[in-house]
């Protein structure tokens, strides 16, 4: 075996094993112990992270982060990846940010040089327009961690102008229209609930929380379903012009209920929380002409209210 195919099988043996020994390795590959030392030697200085321990049950670990084997990308494939994360770029809070930097980094630095010539004159032809935000959430991993591992976190949440401590148990993170959203199981409320992120001022692990629930069947595929909403559920009707539709869209995202016609106009069907009136109340006040609420009675008067409130305004 050349020494260069010996060092890349070594690089996925000791990411693979973790935890070895030199005579592990050395009858492994059927090399001397020496050999396996200078092996070893060249990988930690091409970045493999490996951590000697000493005395009787010494040896040597991986420590936590793992490297991924040599992958061979097509030309295409490398530039739709690496716009694929710089698209990240417009949210001023994402769950690895730090990681996605040095990923980008090294992908790119690694690429051909015509390959990262294509790439610059790509970066101002191509882009991935968010509304703009600037609301910060810093606690992003952590909710992603806590979904992942079925953790209850303790939470400061920011809402009606006060915070107030909530526990819950994050089912997944997702962004839509410039903010990020976490539904989760709210042990308070009893039920699933959506709540956004940066709204959430502290978040915690505790230990003298609830017991944490069985929610591998719940994911942000089917939430929504599971939540029976804040409060009773309404019906809401509403005509909506194009421009309603692409706003509706845009705002609502994975509430989704928007069934576009061939014209470009749509209707909006959906049951949604008495609890979020005033919300959607706000957001067909604002779309003025592009939409019409149909129902529920509730919704519409508040729509009416609001319009009347702003018209007062500019009567003075």
């Amino acid at each position: 075996m050349s020494k260069s195919k010996r060092l890349l099988e070594l690089m996925l043996t000791v990411n693979r094993k973790r935890k070895f020994t030199v005579k592990e390795l050395a009858r492994e590959f059927r090399v001397s112990p020496r050999t396996i030392l200078r092996d070893l030697q060249e990988l930690e200085e091409l970045g493999v992270p490996l951590y000697s321990e000493v005395g009787a049950h010494g040896g040597y670990r991986v420590l936590n982060e793992r490297i991924l084997p040599p992958i061979a990308f097509t030309e295409e494939e490398a530039v739709s990846l690496f716009f694929a994360s710089h698209a990240l770029r417009h949210y001023t809070a994402v769950p690895f940010r730090a990681e996605a930097s040095s990923a980008l980094g090294k992908f790119y630095h690694y690429m051909s040089a015509d390959v990262r010539e294509r790439i610059d004159q790509m970066r101002n032809r191509v882009d991935f327009v968010i509304p703009p935000r600037q609301a910060e959430a810093p606690h992003l991993p952590l909710l992603l961690k806590a979904a992942i591992s079925s953790k209850v976190l303790r939470i400061g949440y920011r809402s009606s102008g006060h915070t107030a401590e909530r526990d819950i148990q994050p089912i997944g993170i997702y962004a839509s229209s410039g903010l990020w959203y976490c539904p989760a199981y709210c042990f308070l409320r009893q039920g699933v609930r959506l709540f956004r992120c940066d709204r959430i001022e502290t978040a915690r692990e505790v230990e003298d929380g609830p017991v944490s629930l069985d929610l591998r069947e719940i994911h942000l595929g089917n939430w929504h379903e599971a939540s029976g909403g804040e409060g009773a559920l309404l019906r809401c009707r509403a005509e909506l012009t194009e421009e309603g539709v692409r706003v509706c869209q845009a705002e609502l995202g994975a509430r989704g209920g928007v069934a576009v016609r061939q014209d470009g106009s749509g209707l909006l069907d959906s049951e949604i929380p008495s609890s979020e009136l005033d919300y959607f109340a706000r957001l067909f006040a604002g779309l003025g002409p592009s939409a019409l609420v149909k129902e529920p009675p509730e919704l519409i008067a508040a729509v009416r209210r609001l319009l009347l409130e702003t018209l007062e305004r500019y009567k003075k």
